[in-house]
C-alpha cells in the first residue's frame, strides 16, 4: 500500500515526529511511504534515509496560500501515485482533497482550540473520508460538534536510544551533574503557556535549572518575563530532544490545551517523570501514571511539583512508575488496518 503522508511542515512538533516514525516503520506493515511537506529537519532526516519527500509551501490560510499548497500537493500525487493519502490536521486536509479529489483521504485531527473545533469540523465534513483523533477527549469533542463517528488511534512513540550520555549533554550546555534539571520541550506558543511555567519557576528555590527546547513567536517576550529568574535556559529549537531527556531529571508542560503530546510520550518513554496541566490529552497520557497532573493555569501547584521531584530521586521514581500505555507497534496495526478498509471502501 503506498501512503503519502501530507503535513504542513516537518520540524520539532509532535505531529511531525509522528509522520516520521510511521514513515520509518510503515515498511513493517507493507507500505510504501512519502511525505508531502513544508521541510523540516525532519523532512531532510527522511530524504537522507531515502524516503521520498515533496516540498509544498505552507498553505498560511489564505486563498492564494491554499491554492500554492494545493498545486504542490497535486504534484507528489502525481508522481507518488499513493493508494490512501494519510492528511495530518485541518490545513493539510483541505489541500490535500483539492489536490486529490479522488483519493482516499484519512485526517489524524492531532487538537486544535476549543473556538476552532466548530471551524475544523465544517471542514472535516467536506473533505475526510475518515477522521482518526488521537484521544478519546477530542474525539467526543469532534462529535460533539456534529462531525459523526470519528476513529480513536492513540498516539505512541517510536523508541530511540540516546545518542549522547547524560554527562556529555550537561557539559556541552554547561550545566554542573548535581543540578535538578526541568525540560520543557515545547513550541514558544500561546498554547503552551510558558508564562505560568515562568511564573511557577519563580517560586522554585535552590540551583535547579529550567531548559526550554523549542522556539516560537513568544521567545522576546518570554526572555524578557525571565530576566528576573534563576537558571532559565532558551535552548531554541532542538534535534536532539531524547539526549536533553537523558541529561533532565523531569518533564514539565503548562499547556492550556492537548490533543495527546508526544512530548509527553516521549519523556515516559525515557523513565522520566512528567509534570503537566490536567487537560484532557495529557490526562489521557498519564492515566496509567507516569508523572503529576496540576491544574490548568496554576503556577502554585505546578512549582510545588518541581520542588517535590527536582530534589527527591525517590519522589521522582515513584512519579515516573507507569502501568501499560500505547506503543508503536499497535499504532501502526491499527493504521495499517484503517487505511486499507478506507482505501477498499473509497
Amino acid at each position: 500500500m503506498r501512503v503519502l503522508h501530507v503535513i504542513s511542515e516537518m520540524g520539532a512538533g509532535g505531529a511531525e515526529a509522528l509522520v516520521a516514525g510511521m514513515v520509518k516503520a510503515g515498511g513493517d506493515v507493507g507500505w510504501e511511504s512519502a511525505v508531502a511537506s513544508g521541510g523540516g529537519f525532519r523532512a531532510d532526516a527522511l530524504r537522507r534515509d531515502g524516503f521520498p519527500v515533496f516540498d509544498v509551501p505552507v498553505a498560511r490560510r489564505s486563498p492564494l496560500g491554499v491554492a500554492r499548497a494545493a498545486w504542490a500537493t497535486r504534484r507528489a500525487v502525481r508522481r507518488f501515485r499513493p493508494d490512501v493519502v494519510l492528511a495530518h490536521n485541518v490545513s493539510a486536509s483541505l489541500t490535500a482533497r483539492i489536490a486529490a479529489p479522488r483519493r482516499p483521504l484519512v485526517t489524524v485531527f492531532h487538537g486544535v482550540a476549543d473556538a476552532d473545533v466548530a471551524g475544523a469540523v465544517k471542514v472535516l465534513r467536506r473533505v475526510s473520508d475518515t477522521v482518526v483523533t488521537v484521544a478519546d477527549a477530542a474525539a467526543d469533542r469532534l462529535e460533539g460538534a456534529g462531525l459523526g463517528a470519528v476513529v480513536v488511534i492513540p498516539n505512541a512513540v517510536f523508541p530511540e536510544p540516546a545518542r549522547t550520555d547524560r554527562a556529555t549533554v550537561r557539559e556541552a550546555l554547561g550545566t554542573p551533574p548535581h543540578v535538578p534539571v526541568a525540560l520543557c520541550p515545547a513550541r514558544l506558543e500561546p498554547q503552551k503557556r510558558h508564562d505560568v511555567l515562568l511564573d511557577a519557576w519563580g517560586l522554585v528555590p535552590g540551583d535547579a535549572e529550567l531548559w526550554l527546547a523549542g522556539d516560537g513567536s513568544l521567545r522576546g517576550e518570554l526572555e524578557k518575563r525571565a530576566e528576573r529568574l534563576y537558571g532559565v535556559r532558551f535552548l531554541g529549537t532542538r534535534t536532539d530532544v531524547r539526549d536533553l531527556l537523558e541529561a533532565a531529571d523531569v518533564t514539565v508542560l503548562t499547556s492550556d490545551w492537548e490533543g495527546m503530546p508526544i512530548a509527553l510520550l516521549e519523556s515516559l518513554a525515557a523513565d522520566r517523570p512528567v509534570i503537566a496541566s490536567d487537560v484532557d490529552g495529557v490526562r489521557e497520557v498519564l492515566a496509567g501514571g507516569g508523572g503529576v497532573l496540576v491544574p490548568r493555569r496554576s503556577p502554585g501547584q505546578t512549582a510545588k511539583a518541581l520542588r517535590s521531584l527536582l530534589y527527591s530521586p525517590t519522589a521522582r521514581s515513584v512519579a515516573a512508575a507507569r502501568d501499560g500505555g500505547a506503543d508503536a507497534h499497535t499504532l501502526m496495526k491499527s493504521y495499517d488496518e484503517l487505511l486499507r478498509t478506507v482505501a477498499e471502501r473509497r
